[in-house]
């Protein structure tokens, strides 16, 4: 074994070869060496490897990158941020197959019962301006001294709901718990957003983690809206949350993102000094707005069809109380697609890709609202949930290649709060809707949504603008 002394004395040390794994690519952010050449690898390159961990006790290199501790931190990690989502894939799969039973309990109307999405609105848009003023203070909300703050939000929101409170106290709890997921969705949007190893493949895989929420919630609350303690329901919710709490106090320890990125052999750029993010430059940078409003349009179209369908499917198709059940076709088709289509995505191009997914989303759509056949409605659900769900990851794995790094948290943080403000008033503006005209409505406005969606698309840049600096592509690995 070679001890430290001899590695200094380059004239008497022969570096030993490096072996490079056949899939490792030129360039690949897995390596550290640009050359498995062993005459150009300095015995000053060997041992500067090993004092930052990057050898195994023989001197050869760790081709991942990492040692085995930051492997398991960045596996803890990376499962807590995808337990994160499954959460709020769970809460926004359970309101769908709730509010029939909602409006029978309280006796209210489309436009009461849509009051839900009201106050879940003014908490998403209080997160999305919270947020940045935490990331600029903590470098971190989700991770620092906020987190535990910030997680105990929805506990206090979903035990006061499992009680069946009268109804303006169930409604109003909303704002807690809209202010909780807006925090943690654009927490987990950053983090995952700033790693370097296999970023886009690692945003598709968290992302699917919501789908699959949305996916086993309707089995469970469409159980509970036919059961006398309905509103027990979210004494499930509530355990998943208080997991989610100590889960991520474990993986994260409080630290900034910077911190945590170096625990998981992340590589860490420092940023220059004076350039922490503030909410006046990120509101002056316009692909954030376009952005924004794109993740707002996206998740308000997928959340009104996921709230409204079901009750669209009782009294429009006859479908009968366990309709509730077809909603989980939805979010397994968005579970499903974010994971099968990464080749697609990969091979065509994740800016053209998007494009073709929107014109499939809105021909099935079409389907859907023109055709009325309860199985094909069913298999329309399934296929709109599978070609939308790659859309939400590849929105993000855009900002990472077009925002300037000093805005990155911030930015991000905005648009994915913001964005969930879609998921509350363009469901509440449908129930409006449906009050005065009736359920069938909901198609209009699906549609209307989608065309949004593709507007923005358009107008949105898809590289960052050749004077920023310090901007980088993620790995697409």
């Amino acid at each position: 074994m070679t001890d430290e002394k001899a590695l200094t004395t380059t004239s008497t040390l022969e570096p030993a070869p490096v072996s490079v794994h056949p899939s490792a690519k030129k360039g690949s952010t897995e390596t550290r060496f640009d050359s498995c050449d062993p005459k150009k690898t300095s015995s000053l390159d060997l041992r500067t490897t090993k004092e930052e961990g990057r050898v195994d006790a023989q001197g050869h290199p760790i081709l991942s990158g990492k040692t085995r501790r930051q492997t398991v931190v960045s596996n803890v990690q990376f499962a807590s941020a995808c337990w994160a989502l499954f959460i709020i894939g769970w809460n926004d799969g359970t309101t769908g197959p709730l509010i029939p039973r909602l409006r029978e309990e309280y006796e209210i109307g489309f436009t009461v019962v849509s009051l839900l999405f009201v106050v879940s609105f003014l908490g998403f848009i209080a997160g999305a301006l919270v947020n940045i003023r935490l990331t600029h203070k903590f470098g971190f909300g989700i991770v620092s001294r906020s987190a535990l703050y910030r997680a105990m939000l929805p506990v206090i929101g979903f035990s006061v709901q499992s009680a069946a409170p009268p109804f303006p106290a169930f409604a109003a709890v909303q704002f807690l718990n809209g202010l909780g997921t807006a925090l943690q969705d654009a927490q987990v949007n950053s983090f995952i957003g700033s790693l370097t190893h296999h970023s886009a493949t690692k945003m598709s895989i968290v992302q699917s983690f919501y789908g699959l929420g949305g996916l086993v919630a309707p089995f469970v609350s469409t159980r509970f809206a036919q059961m006398e303690r309905w509103s027990f329901h979210y004494l499930i919710t509530l355990g998943f949350t208080m997991v989610n709490l100590i889960f991520f106090s474990f993986a994260f320890q409080f630290k900034t993102l910077d911190e945590c990125l170096a625990d998981g052999g992340e590589p860490v750029k420092p940023m220059a000094k004076g350039s922490q993010v503030s909410i006046q430059e990120v509101m002056k940078t316009k692909t954030v707005h376009l952005l924004g409003f794109f993740i707002l349009s996206y998740v308000g179209m997928g959340v009104t069809l996921g709230g409204w369908i079901v009750t669209f499917l009782i009294e429009v198709r006859n479908g009968g109380p366990s309709s509730g059940y077809i909603l989980s076709g939805f979010y397994g088709g968005l579970t499903v697609g974010r994971i099968i289509l990464l080749p697609i995505n990969k091979r065509v191009g994740e800016r053209r890709v998007q494009f073709a997914y929107a014109g499939l989303a809105l021909a099935f759509e079409f389907i859907l609202w023109f055709v009325p056949s309860l199985p094909v409605d069913i298999a329309m659900v399934a296929l709109l949930g599978i070609v939308l769900g790659p859309m939400y990851p590849m929105v993000f794995n855009q900002a990472a290649r077009i925002l300037p790094r000093h805005i990155y948290l911030g930015a991000v943080g905005w648009i994915s709060s913001f964005g969930q403000a879609g998921s509350a008033i363009i469901p509440f503006i449908t129930g409006a809707v449906s009050q005065k005209y009736g359920i069938k409505s909901l198609h209009p406005m699906l549609v209307a949504m989608m065309g949004v969606m593709i507007g923005l698309l358009w107008l949105t840049p898809d590289r960052p603008p050749k004077e920023t600096p310090g901007v980088e592509s993620p790995e697409s690995s």
